[in-house]
């Protein structure tokens, strides 16, 4: 939905309407340009214009030698060899002059064509030196030199054994949670017999902010008793994916899965397509309401438009409605549509499929998880001892946020010297101009305070730190996620460096199978989806990251107690790497197994906390005894 172009601007005519002077105007610049932009032509001229005029003396001379012939032939004759005798020196001079002037033109020519063709080759190779440059690798960038060295003597203790095993949920408890928000209660109010109006959204964002809109505008429909249009998407500079609804989520299937609880249509009625919704006061943007915003604030400021003028479009809806507090059916609502109402279109689906057939080279059993991102494109269960020797079994995947965007806009310092501070400090004037202003206003605070509190993103270093405290083994076969590392092969180095089978959706897809999903980032970012959703172990380095945040709500709602996701606390591992030069590889894993082991404990959603990361709760999850 970017702007349209505007209309070719018709050409603009000369107000000379005097052909014979633009002609000659024409002409006259012609001449001097040629003589002023290549030496060659102009020289080639000067000899030339020397040649012809040598030709034009010499015929005038014999155009006015002429009038002394007669038409007597002998007299002709004799007074023709007559003056042949006394101007044959002149005859000779001038025959000579002009092989001369031929091999003046021909040296001229041949020297200036030498020089252009050397500036030519000269600048082709300062153009080259130049792109090497440019392309050229940073220097590796490490800031746990000490630990590094420890983490790779440890893996490569091959005998050693784990003492924990994370390839595992640690907590039985997780089991015993069993998805249900699609079930029919008694006390579910359903669909209203009269709908007050129609709804639009129209979400800004990427895929995972777009499905967060999504079913907050299905509960927010539920709420109002709306009947709600199929979604829009905002085109936005950022993403600059054009991708709709339909282009991602199986429309049919969606309307189908929610029609006991809400009318959806495809399109407004033709009665109201018509309408400015704008000019009619039913446009409502994000700064008309709150962020967070109760279900109070809709029915006070939203529904009276709504009854009004029977249509409502919100737009942009970013994260628009909050957690709590929100009637039970409604939280349920939420929880049916983001796990079982949102399902990928196949041709997401099928290449998904491909992805992870090619990550895990065979399958040992059908999972839940597998079955809901993956629908009819499972692939075919082969038996474990035939297909041993093709390749790992289990996998990891690891969402590392580290993106140039997330990096520069926490202000941390990653070890990069001067060059990344001030190319950092460039992206921000450029991308965040108002982070920029509020910086001027406020007290600065300092790299090291900020990673001491945990704000700052755990580098590709610290990441492959973690795994290998926890005891992953160098032969670990790792999906990573996203793949726009901010530093790219220098900063990935000492992650591949210890763990080598690192692998992306660039890396397993040939070029035609990624071809239909090129330009498409949110299609994209559905295949990272089932990758790291289906994955055996999950790895986030941010929780506020909303790919991670619905990835890991996937896999607690469905992963049926053997799906772990492991999520560093950030403020409690800087404090354990600000040891770095001191601290020992058994104490330093003892306290990161610790660290993780308590973000993996089984709770309850504690209340203001999204229902789409961590569903266990009544209205989503039934507990079993």
């Amino acid at each position: 939905m970017g702007k349209q172009g505007s209309p070719r601007s018709p050409r603009p005519m000369s107000k000379n309407t005097n052909s014979g002077f633009r002609t000659k105007d024409y002409h006259i610049r012609s001449s001097d340009s040629f003589g002023a932009s290549d030496p060659s032509i102009g020289r080639r001229i000067l000899g030339g214009e020397n040649y012809w005029n040598s030709k034009v003396v010499l015929l005038h001379g014999l155009k006015a030698d002429s009038g002394k012939f007669t038409p007597c032939k002998g007299v002709y004759v004799g007074k023709r060899h007559t003056w042949f005798r006394r101007n044959v020196k002149s005859i000779a001079f001038m025959v000579v002059l002009m092989a001369f002037l031929f091999l003046l033109d021909s040296l001229v020519v041949s020297n200036v064509g030498s020089i252009n063709l050397q500036i030519r080759t000269n600048s082709t190779s300062r153009e080259e030196d130049s792109v090497a440059f440019l392309h050229e690798e940073r220097p590796t960038v490490q800031m746990y030199g000490r630990l590094l060295n420890l983490a790779s003597t440890a893996l490569a203790e091959v005998l050693k054994q784990d003492n924990v095993n994370f390839w595992e949920e640690p907590y039985p408890q997780a089991s015993k949670w069993k998805p249900c928000a699609d079930r029919k209660t008694p006390t579910s109010p359903g669909k209203p017999e009269k709908s007050n109006g129609y709804i639009l959204v129209s979400a800004n964002g990427g895929l995972n902010q777009q499905r967060v809109a999504i079913c907050n505008a299905v509960a927010v429909a539920s709420l109002l008793n709306a009947t709600l249009v199929l979604p829009k998407f905002l085109y936005s500079n950022v993403w600059k994916d054009p991708s709709q609804f339909g282009d991602i989520y199986q429309e049919d299937y969606f309307m189908r899965i929610l029609q006991d609880d809400i009318d959806i249509v495809k399109e407004l009625p033709p009665h109201l397509k018509s309408l400015d919704i704008e000019v009619i006061g039913s446009l409502i943007t994000d700064a008309d309401i709150e962020k967070e915003a109760k279900p109070n604030d809709y029915i006070r400021s939203v529904l009276p438009l709504l009854v009004q003028n029977r249509v409502v479009h919100f737009l942009g809806f970013g994260n628009r409605l909050g957690f709590d507090p929100l009637p039970p059916d409604l939280q349920r609502l939420r929880c049916k549509c983001n796990f079982h109402a949102l399902k990928f279109v196949p041709k997401i689906q099928e290449v998904g499929s491909l992805l992870i057939k090619r990550i895990r080279k065979y399958y040992a059993a059908k999972r839940q998880l597998d079955k809901q991102l993956l629908g009819d494109f499972i692939p075919r269960i082969s038996s474990k001892k035939h297909n041993a020797a093709r390749g790992p079994f289990k996998y990891l995947a690891l969402h590392l946020r580290f993106e140039e965007d997330m990096v520069a806009y926490s202000l941390c310092d990653f070890g990069g010297g001067e060059y990344e501070q001030k190319e950092l400090q460039a992206y921000r004037g450029v991308h965040f101009p108002l982070l920029i202003e509020r910086l001027k206003n406020s007290k600065p605070v300092s790299p090291v305070e900020l990673r001491k509190l945990g704000r700052c993103p755990l580098t590709p270093e610290e990441a492959a730190l973690v795994l290998a405290a926890l005891g992953f083994k160098r032969e670990t076969y790792i999906y990573l996620a996203g793949s726009h590392i901010y530093g790219g092969s220098s900063r990935m180095h000492p992650f591949t460096s210890l763990y080598p089978n690192l692998v992306t959706k660039e890396t397993l897809l040939t070029t035609n199978e990624l071809a239909p999903f090129r330009n498409f980032s949110s299609q994209l970012a559905a295949l990272d989806f089932i990758a790291c959703a289906t994955s055996d172990v999950f790895a986030m380095t941010d929780s506020g990251s909303q790919l991670s945040s619905l990835v890991s709500g996937f896999r607690t709602y469905y992963g049926d107690g053997h799906a772990p996701t492991l999520r560093p606390n950030k403020k409690r591992l800087a404090a354990i790497l600000s040891e770095n030069s001191t601290i020992g590889w058994n104490i330093f894993e003892d306290r990161v197994r610790k660290m993780i082991e308590e973000g993996q404990r089984v709770r309850v959603r504690g209340s203001g906390r999204s229902i789409y990361r961590q569903p266990r709760c009544p209205e989503c999850m039934c507990r079993s005894q």
